[in-house]
């Protein structure tokens, strides 16, 4: 019996939703008995150990995107994988075109992460438009396109002009069947993990769509009423900004920016309230994340994902985006309401790891008898 190879094309493995995905499904794939192939344009980031040690790390050492083609052609050729998940544009077209000039019979499956008609990269009409007619025009040679929201899929499919028809909707894997142990010692920085106040975290990059300046508004109004610390983890080109507002608003000394994290648990395990300030969002992953362990959410109603995932706020208030009032409001009443956790974890295994690798898996291999090749 011979195993059939997946190749998942990424750009590296650094701190993101997406990486985080890809290291997830992965690992999913071998652990169903395919060889799995993570082939990066570079080989780093944060979650490159976290990979099982049977996946196979491909390095193409690009620095540059147009230098992918000729590598990933050169890859596809020499290793013939029987199925490729790219994730995220440009990949997404570079990996289809190679497919075609490499001339293998690999089965394409493209994955995008993002709602693109509000993406920050399309700030400019020219690259707007090239992504809208290169996903037009050759995101139909695919095998099959995937978005990881019914949202992010009507969205897609608009932007595009695609037929929503062609577009399948797989959440994303967030949740493993692991139960993570609770921390005893606290953690950096112990100001927030620690003390009679309450604790409000945020995760996410700090840049512009996660609109932590609305945050930090809401939260200078909630301190008025609640004595209550703020933690933001990310890492982002708005840092300087956003530490200048709190300094503003008179809240640095409750609000903490300590960077990038890489085990997020233990900060969910601890946090009264978890809170989603963007102005768009793919998926959200971090709202599964949370509810995973039972920490109440607090979202704003934007675009894709949390909606869904918050099942129209059965599940975790919805806000207006933008409306700093109204989640300080939603952060008031959350912290002062006792909240089904039962019901709160139950939802989260909707979004597990074993779930989306199956459903992935139907679409890189849709025939039975091909699953396993002699």
């Amino acid at each position: 019996m011979t195993q059939q190879r997946i190749a998942i094309l990424m750009p590296d493995l650094c701190c993101g939703g997406a990486e985080r995905v890809a290291v997830n499904l992965a690992n999913g794939f071998v652990q169903r008995g395919h060889a799995v192939d993570m082939v990066l344009l570079s080989a780093t980031g944060e979650f490159l150990v976290d990979l099982r040690p049977e996946v196979r790390v491909v390095d193409l050492q690009v620095k540059r995107m147009r230098g992918l083609f000729m590598p990933l052609i050169k890859y596809l050729r020499q290793t013939r994988p029987e199925a490729v998940l790219a994730c995220m544009w440009p990949l997404t077209m570079v990996a289809i075109i190679a497919r075609m000039l490499a001339r293998v019979p690999a089965r394409v499956v493209v994955a995008e992460h993002t709602t693109w008609s509000r993406s920050e990269l399309l700030m400019r009409p020219t690259v707007r438009l090239k992504v809208r007619t290169t996903m037009k025009h050759i995101f139909p040679h695919a095998d099959e396109i995937v978005t990881v929201s019914l949202g992010a899929a009507d969205d897609l499919a608009q932007f595009a002009d695609l037929d929503r028809k062609t577009i399948t909707v797989i959440y994303n894997p967030v949740v493993s069947d692991v139960t993570p142990l609770p921390v005893a010692a606290p953690l950096l920085p112990s100001c927030w993990w620690s003390g009679s106040h309450r604790r409000i975290l945020a995760v996410g990059m700090l840049i512009k769509v996660k609109d932590y300046s609305t945050l930090l508004r809401a939260f200078a109004v909630l301190r008025q009423r609640v004595d209550a610390r703020l933690l933001i983890l990310g890492e982002g080109e708005c840092r300087d900004e956003l530490e200048t507002q709190a300094r503003q608003l008179g809240i640095e000394s409750s609000v903490f920016m300590p960077g990038f994290m890489k085990d997020l648990t233990p900060y969910y395990q601890q946090a009264d309230l978890h809170v989603l300030s963007s102005t768009s969002e793919g998926f959200g992953n971090v709202i599964v994340e949370a509810l995973a362990v039972g920490t109440p959410v607090v979202s704003t109603d934007c675009q894709s994902g949390p909606r869904e995932i918050l099942s129209n706020g059965q599940f975790g208030s919805l806000v207006q985006v933008g409306n700093a009032a109204a989640l300080a409001t939603a952060m008031f009443e959350s912290l002062n309401t006792i909240h089904d956790i039962s019901a709160i974890k139950a939802r989260a295994q909707d979004f597990s790891i074993d779930k989306a690798t199956d459903q992935y898996l139907e679409l890189l291999f849709p025939n039975p008898l091909l699953k396993k090749r002699e």
